[in-house]
């Protein structure tokens, strides 16, 4: 019994203790510094050149989210992926107080334009449901970090926006209808399930620029869903120097077998980057692919790695700087309770 009790006791004593590294807690019972996240995050510094670490406790939190330019380094980290739901309403077609259209862009619900942001263990969601642009997460800033979260919504889900903007997306799961991976960011999407919600028939809709290298890269991914048969493609040229490649990616039967479409336009063909390596699973036949897409050789395989996609001329490594313990909380908490 004393046993018992002194394991009891050390617990919750190391919970106490780990809780008290994060600069401030968010929690809805009113435990934490805040109970709302945009108040967290107006409480970091301007321009900090360290992280900032906010811990965010288990619940659905419906509030509209924007990350400032000012506030770098911010790191979000929830209890549990499934349990800690940051979640809006908003739509393109819905009127904001001004008796305008919110459109695409308006819609999100969480907007990153801060630089160096990084999270883990959280689901981003638009709640709105099937009613056209949808937007779940948007993010401008560059060096971004997902790991282990979750994008929900229908179309346009996660909009990967800026030009300049770099992401990586490891161990995540993102949803949607239409188009609902979108934009003009150079993104890698490591170990992810990306599922195809009934009512869709594109993944992707990138709006690569012309001077930037890569797009969206798909690598050890997961292609599921509950769409028909051959009814969804893997991307579609928003703008004509669209980039996307799929790279040891697992297909369903749901993946249409031309694989890519050209939103109707011609000289997209000649100009939009759309390329698979090592697809395999269902719908991942060659034999009837767009003849404008390409197969990468496995001479030039090597040129697609994530390290050579997101270096960029500041030699960036997502997570380099994170500190191991609180970046790793939700296994921490796990093994304590």
């Amino acid at each position: 019994m004393k046993k018992l009790i002194f394991i009891f006791i050390l617990t919750i004593s190391t919970q106490i203790s780990f809780a008290q590294d994060f600069d401030f807690i968010v929690a809805q019972d009113g435990s934490g510094d805040f109970e709302k996240v945009q108040d967290a995050i107006m409480a970091v510094p301007d321009f900090r050149n360290v992280p900032t670490y906010i811990l965010i406790k288990s619940g659905k939190y419906k509030e509209k989210i924007v990350l400032p330019v000012s506030k770098r380094f911010v790191v979000l980290v929830g209890e549990n992926v499934d349990e800690t739901i940051l979640t809006y309403d908003d739509f393109s077609s819905k009127h904001n107080r001004f008796g305008e259209e919110m459109g695409t862009t308006g819609s999100s619900s969480f907007f990153v334009f801060g630089d160096d942001f990084a999270a883990k263990n959280l689901t981003f969601e638009n709640s709105s449901g099937p009613v056209g642009q949808a937007v779940a997460m948007r993010v401008t800033g560059d060096r971004a970090f997902f790991e282990n979260c979750k994008f929900l919504g229908y179309q346009d889900t996660l909009y990967a926006q800026g030009e300049k903007s770099r992401q990586f997306y490891k161990d995540c799961y993102i949803e949607g209808t239409t188009d609902f991976i979108f934009g003009a960011s150079t993104a890698v999407f490591e170990n992810c399930e990306i599922y195809s919600k009934t009512g869709g028939q594109y993944i992707t809709a990138a709006s690569t620029i012309q001077t930037v290298p890569f797009g969206y890269v798909f690598i050890n991914c997961k292609l599921t869903g509950d769409a028909p048969e051959e009814s969804v493609y893997l991307g579609r040229p928003w703008r004509i120097f669209a980039k996307t490649v799929f790279i040891n990616t697992e297909m369903g039967s749901h993946i249409h077998p031309k694989g890519w479409h050209n939103w109707n336009k011609e000289e997209a063909e000649k100009t939009a980057f759309y390329a698979e390596y090592g697809s395999f699973g269902e719908g991942s036949s060659v034999e009837d692919r767009a003849s404008w897409s390409k197969q990468i050789s496995k001479e030039s395989i090597q040129d697609f790695s994530k390290e050579s996609i997101l270096a960029g001329a500041d030699d960036w490594v997502p997570g380099k700087n994170l500190k191991k313990n609180l970046w790793q909380a939700k296994l921490q908490v796990t093994n304590e309770n």
